[in-house]
């Protein structure tokens, strides 16, 4: 097979015989200046577009300059759709035309194919457009308003009667005004929270300072050795004389002092 590019004079300009062919001028019309802003420096986007444009007919060229991808979607720009149609054998004429003004503005197309009785003939209005939330969108559709809504009802009618001669290629005008779909963001799995029952705060004792009783029963409790324990109860004697304890309170240290009296001779025994 081949791999030289090969030129002749015909209207269809450069023609390229081979897959090499085709992939080395994709890539360097990537390169170059030539190339639409989305087909910059991408030879495989350039490449799908040739192919996907040679399919409809048109020329290498033709094809960077024509088709458009939106939303990952090949689309041709309007003008070429009906570049297209008008050179199909299977067209009679398309007209063109606007109806009505101010928000009675309606873009009219017909398109005729031969033999068929009829013409196609589409109307979109201003009054569709902003149905579709298209009139107040900064851009074409706020500076060429007429422009726009002729190019719609264009865009319709030649994929109507003309669908054979555009393969389901939809104009790139009418696509970019479809709602960007956007990827869900994804979910994250969150950590399971334990939610604990909610308990009423017990009040917290008084200061120990303040509390003779409770400083009595904290020194028995850390008494380390009988002896620390007799001066203890002697300690305790006294306050009680002095009225710091009632009589219930100095039964209960009295009872305190002799349990932790006897753990600690029980302790000793089993040491010796």
């Amino acid at each position: 097979m081949s791999t030289e590019i090969s030129t002749h004079r015909a209207s269809t300009g450069l023609a390229l015989q081979t897959f090499d062919d085709a992939y080395r001028f994709a890539k360097m019309v990537a390169a170059s200046e030539f190339a639409p802003k989305d087909f910059r420096g991408k030879p495989e986007s350039c490449l799908l577009a040739i192919q996907h444009g040679s399919e409809v007919g048109l020329s290498p060229m033709q094809s960077l300059q024509s088709i458009a991808v939106i939303n990952g979607r090949p689309t041709i720009w309007g003008d070429a759709a009906l570049a297209l149609v008008q050179a199909s054998s299977s067209c009679e004429y398309v007209r063109e035309y606007l109806e009505g003004d101010g928000d009675n503005l309606t873009a009219v197309c017909e398109a005729k194919r031969r033999g068929y009785p009829e013409p196609c003939v589409v109307r979109f209005s201003l009054a569709d457009a902003k149905k579709a939330g298209l009139i107040g969108k900064q851009g074409p559709w706020v500076s060429y308003t007429s422009r726009m809504l002729a190019l719609r009802a264009r865009g319709f009618a030649l994929r109507n009667a003309f669908a054979d001669a555009l393969r389901g290629l939809v104009t790139t005008e009418e696509a970019q005004d479809y709602h960007t779909p956007t990827e869900p963001a994804p979910r994250h799995e969150r950590p399971t929270v334990e939610v604990r029952p909610k308990f009423e705060t017990p009040a917290l004792p008084p200061p120990l300072a303040d509390d003779p009783m409770a400083q009595a029963r904290l020194a028995v409790s850390k008494a380390a050795d009988l002896d620390a324990l007799d001066r203890l109860r002697r300690r305790v004697e006294e306050r009680a004389q002095e009225g710091k304890f009632t009589a219930e309170q100095h039964e209960e240290l009295v009872k305190l002092i002799h349990g932790k009296a006897e753990l600690l001779i029980g302790s000793e025994e089993v040491t010796a």
